[in-house]
């Protein structure tokens, strides 16, 4: 493990043991936060009993699909704008402007076309993801070195060859952090959405725990979304660094 690794994994280490401490002396009031000793313990209850099973798939079902249709429709509108430079042009305020609007401002609409359901949670989640695909995918290709696009035209490479065997591995750096962010805010999006557009799911699951201040149930399921955004977090960075080592930066 890199330096960078081993102080990350100290930081968090030191903030759980801290949260520990402060919940078990009282700091942090029982009904406000229980240790995280004890949310380990009551996830690994919930997944014993099965209670939330079905809850778990439906949300794990919506999350890659979005993530599905938030990192590859990004990188095709992307890739598109970048061909088409004028349409670009008219695009870029909008888009630089997008996460400057409350995307949840449109769940209504969304209720009334799709109803309540996954196609309208996918949606709400697409919608937060696929801006940010885009944008790092129109970055990507425009720092595609000169050296290179020379060296396509000389090899006489169409469009299409060009953009999978040059512009893509040249730009994966961004294509990557773009992922990154694409499935955290798509995530974000599901969740957040279960809570308003769902009858079922994690999210769902978490908001009536809430309301019947079940912080057992609440808490463990907190942390089963956090051990799974930073497990795909972490995974997606390893690729970047082996990403960083091959281009040499």
């Amino acid at each position: 493990m890199s330096l960078a690794g081993w102080i990350r994994l100290i930081i968090i280490a030191g903030s759980v043991l801290a949260l520990e401490v402060a919940c078990r002396t009282g700091a942090v009031p029982v009904l406000t936060m229980i240790p995280p000793s004890e949310m380990a313990s009551s996830l690994w209850k919930l997944l014993i009993s099965g209670r939330v099973n079905g809850d778990i798939v439906f949300s794990l079902t919506n999350v890659i699909s979005t993530i599905l249709l938030s990192v590859l429709g990004g990188f095709v509108i992307g890739a598109a704008l970048h061909a088409v430079p004028r349409l670009r042009h008219a695009l870029d305020p909008l888009l630089s402007a997008y996460y400057a609007v409350p995307i949840f401002v449109f769940y209504p609409l969304l209720i009334v076309m799709m109803g309540i359901g996954p196609p309208s949670l996918i949606t709400m989640g697409a919608m937060f993801g696929v801006v940010a695909m885009i944008i790092n995918t129109l970055i990507g290709l425009d720092r595609v070195p000169a050296a290179m696009m020379k060296t396509s035209a000389v090899m006489q490479l169409g469009p299409l060859r060009s953009l999978l065997f040059v512009r893509i591995p040249a730009a994966s750096l961004h294509l990557v952090a773009g992922a990154k962010l694409a499935i955290a805010y798509s995530i974000i999006g599901i969740v957040a959405g279960e809570f308003i557009l769902a009858t079922a799911g994690v999210g769902k699951r978490i908001a009536f725990a809430y309301n019947d201040f079940d912080n057992q149930m609440m808490y463990g399921l907190l942390l089963l979304l956090l051990t799974f955004t930073i497990t795909v977090n972490l995974a997606l960075s390893h690729l970047e660094n082996r990403l960083r080592k091959r281009w040499g930066q």
